[in-house]
């Protein structure tokens, strides 16, 4: 068998590289992401290997990067993606990468610097402004000169805590703290400043208790926000100018303005020195915004010039990176001119990896080529299926159960067939089918352009990976609601239907219990595809006919999916040539599995096939037996009930011997199972050990499982200790105990597909008759606009309920049914992924991947 049904034969090479040619080598290979390196220096720490100081300088140069990409971020200034990969630069081009990153960090770290200055400044000069303009008209309000002010300034400023607290209290006077001979002593004082709008009352409280209600506080808003020049934020602030008389006075004030943050200027006392402040304030602010301008515009021009290289500067340096670290794996000869490697390639490609070798010798100059010599290992190698943009998304599912061990059979060819035709079976409908197909289709068209934006959206990421899968369970799906003859809980009647009525339309709708009888209403001859739409108007025995009809089928299905992944564990016995496996395990299965559910089946077709409504008796529809009860008479060897008059009991000749027969057969594998695998492992290491020479390679297949170490198929696992016999009997007992009641349990699990087939066609039925019809009974112009709306509610409703969270379930018990019930009979997923040294991948994950 090709790949696509099993993982590539891999094989442990070792590789010999000069010196001087191991980097360009490494990048060729990164470049071809074929190739998995191991660490040959696992008891080396990091800091102590060989590249460690290139690592670092790569660990610098993406910070200079990263601290690039975020001013560009913070400017919205586009990054040129191009969707090309650079190739790896040479070594000796890191010291120019280095210089030119160091150079535009400082100079955007000097510009940003002596931007946040001038908005320091600026931001000063501003509020100076305002606290010069709004001071202006504090004092234009005050007339008559000192005394005037003196006198106006005996009112204190009773705050709200003041009034909330009972103070009772008139004007106050502001008492001088300092009395001196001096008149200019007691003269009143001001300062002057901004402060943050939302600490302005707890910074007026706090003035009021600490100086006892002796200042007075005018505070007015300015009304544009201004800017943080440490963040770049929009923040409100207000002006304030506090009066107060005195040394002591002044320095609590300033203290609780240093308190609260508030910024205090100097403001003149004198109208017309204000007025000429105000005017150097305005010119120096004019000439702050020329500098600010040519500024911004420098730290522009130098963030547009970055952003044209800085997708191409990450994937360069990712590289660099990415190369030194896998040097950082290989180990150097005695004579420090060779490094050696020991790497994992699939087989099929070492003259690909060896052309890539050689590409890189002569890149690198160097006379000596490469050797790259297959080992003989026993280990177990890892598991590398090829998968394609179709493949990719069912292989994703598989090793989300858990990565195939190497060479086991894979099952996700098979699941691009079996997952979508399941999962169709439970969300069977036309319309919602056709939303689904044609939305998968849409990401399928568009793939380039969408994959070419990314986004760190793990809901859309998850859609846009399943596109192929969304499609095909769309497509199968409008293929089974053409079997269920469903289309938004409708029927279409393209062939008409072959139910004919001897009674009047208004008898057969009226009358709810009137059923039409299949010898005179019906033609005879079958509906030529899917289901007849005459179901669709059927009244109390419409649920009943379809319960029926999907409980069997979901039954058969069931049965044939499990008998399928039983036959599957065949071709894995085979091919590890497990001779005990496939006598004392596949075989008894199969039977097992064949003898009592496959003849449940087997019973359906035939109850199928042999009664009917037109026949007579005893073949009629009044004889047909009870295939659920048929099958538990079966199992528990129960004689059956006398049939009705003119019936049959059996449904053919000797059924009751063959069900004794079967039944015996099955209940006998079950101890073949369970000793004949344990038995022949002891009878083997018994031999081995009397015979002088010991037939190691039967007691090690059967160890093993029959995987044959170093066989034609190649990698084997490593040769383990032998395993205590009682652990081998007790670990053969829980796989038999478990196959044996699991057969009984999976099969009951395949009922899923009938109750959520069933329980999806009778919400959208709700929908229909509870929404969408109420609209549709709407008569004239207003009739119109009613069912517009109404259509709208019922879309949205089919959309988010019956595709979005009905296709959710439906893909949950769809995988479900896949990793249980089918997977568990031939699967074991104990390997481990093939993880290739590929750029694509590091460049993909970003530096993280690197590390790993």
């Amino acid at each position: 068998m090709g790949s696509l049904f099993r993982s590539e034969e891999m094989a442990l090479c070792q590789l010999f590289l000069q010196s001087e040619a191991a980097y360009a080598c490494v990048s060729e290979l990164g470049e071809l992401g074929l190739v998995q390196f191991r660490d040959l220096n696992p008891d080396v720490n990091a800091f102590q290997r060989k590249f460690v100081n290139e690592v670092r300088r790569c660990d610098e140069m993406e910070r200079k990067l990263r601290y690039l990409e975020k001013e560009i971020k913070k400017d919205g200034i586009p990054m040129l993606d191009t969707g090309e990969s650079p190739e790896a630069p040479q070594p000796r081009e890191m010291i120019d990468l280095e210089a030119t990153f160091e150079k535009l960090e400082n100079e955007l770290r000097e510009v940003n610097q002596n931007a946040e200055a001038l908005k320091r400044n600026f931001l000063e000069l501003t509020e100076l402004k305002h606290i010069l303009r709004k001071t202006q008209v504090f004092f234009d309000e005050q007339e008559g000169g000192v005394n005037q002010t003196t006198e106006s300034m005996t009112r204190a400023l009773i705050t709200d805590e003041a009034r909330t607290a009972g103070a009772s209290m008139g004007p106050v006077q502001l008492g001088y703290m300092e009395k001196s001979n001096e008149r200019e002593d007691y003269l009143p004082c001001f300062v002057a400043g901004v402060i943050l709008r939302e600490r302005l009352p707890a910074f007026e409280r706090m003035l009021w208790r600490a100086c006892r209600g002796n200042v007075f506080l005018r505070q007015a808003m300015i009304e544009t926000p201004l800017e943080d020049p440490t963040n770049g934020d929009q923040v409100h602030k207000s002006v304030f100018i506090i009066f107060f008389q005195g040394d002591q006075l002044k320095t609590r004030v300033k203290k609780i303005c240093e308190g609260f943050r508030a910024t205090l200027y100097p403001c003149p006392e004198a109208p017309a020195d204000r007025r000429e402040m105000a005017m150097g304030v305005m010119t120096r602010i004019e000439d702050l915004n020329t500098v600010l301008g040519q500024t911004q515009d420098h730290r522009h021009r130098v963030l547009v010039a970055a952003a044209k290289n800085l997708k191409n500067w990450f994937v360069k340096v990712r590289k660099i990176k990415a190369i030194y670290h896998t040097l950082n794996l290989f180990n150097l000869d005695v004579t420090q001119k060779c490094l050696i490697a020991e790497c994992w390639v699939p087989l099929l490609d070492i003259e690909t990896i060896q052309l890539a070798l050689r590409r890189g010798t002569e890149r690198s100059g160097s006379s000596v080529p490469p050797i790259l010599n297959r080992m003989q290992t026993f280990e177990n190698p890892p598991t590398y299926n090829r998968t394609n943009k179709f493949t990719k998304a069912f292989q994703a599912l598989i090793d989300a159960y858990g990565v195939a061990s190497y060479r086991e059979m894979n099952p996700a060819p098979y699941t691009i067939i079996t997952f979508p035709f399941l999962f169709a079976v439970m969300f069977g409908d036309l319309g919602h089918g056709a939303i689904m197909a044609l939305f998968g289709l849409w990401m399928i068209r568009k793939e380039k352009g969408l994959a070419a934006q990314k986004t760190d959206n793990e809901i859309w990421n998850i859609f846009f990976g399943g596109r192929y899968i969304i499609f095909l369970m769309g497509v199968f799906s409008m293929y089974t609601g053409m079997i269920y003859n469903d289309i938004f809980s409708k029927s279409l009647n393209i062939f008409g239907s072959h139910w004919q009525m001897s009674y009047n339309k208004s008898t057969v709708m009226e009358n709810k219990y009137l059923q039409l009888s299949p010898k005179e209403d019906y033609e005879g001859s079958p509906y030529p595809f899917g289901m007849d739409p005459i179901w669709q108007v059927a009244g109390s025995n419409k649920i009943i006919f379809h319960n029926a009809y999907k409980m069997k089928i979901s039954i058969i299905f069931g049965v044939i999916h499990m008998v399928f992944g039983v036959v599957m564990s065949w071709h894995n016995h085979t091919y590890f040539r497990n001779r005990i496996s496939l006598i004392y395990e596949f075989i008894p299965q199969l039977m097992f599995l064949l003898l009592l559910f496959f003849y449940m089946v087997l019973l359906m077709f035939i109850k199928w096939i042999k009664f009917a409504a037109t026949n007579e008796k005893p073949y009629s529809e009044a004889c047909a037996p009870s295939i659920l009860i048929t099958f538990i008479d079966m199992v528990l060897f129960n004689t059956p009930k006398p049939a009705p008059k003119d019936c049959e009991v059996y449904m053919f000749w000797g059924q009751h011997f063959v069900q004794v027969l079967f039944v015996l057969l099955a209940l006998g594998c079950i101890p073949i199972m369970l000793f004949a695998k344990p038995m022949l492992i002891m009878q083997a290491r018994k031999l081995a050990n009397e015979e002088v020479q010991p037939i190691a390679g039967a007691s090690s297949d059967a160890e093993t499982g029959g995987v044959s170490n170093g066989g034609p198929h190649g990698g084997g696992g490593p040769h383990e200790e032998e395993e205590e016999m009682s652990e081998i009997f007790i670990h053969q007992s829980i796989h038999t105990i478990e196959y044996v009641l699991g057969s009984v349990s999976h099969t009951a699990s395949y009922l899923r597909l009938w109750a959520l087939s069933l329980a999806h066609a009778q919400l959208a039925e709700v929908l229909w008759t509870m929404v969408l019809s109420i609209g549709l009974k709407q008569e004239g112009w207003f009739g119109g606009v009613i069912l517009t709306c109404v259509f709208g509610f019922w879309a949205i409703l089919t959309v988010g309920i019956l595709v979005l969270m009905e296709g959710l379930s439906a893909f949950l018990h769809t995988l479900r049914l896949h990793w249980v019930e089918f997977q568990s009979k031939f699967y074991k997923g104990q390997g481990y992924a093939f993880q290739p040294f590929s750029f694509d991948a590091i460049i993909e994950n970003g530096s993280a991947a690197v590390e790993e």
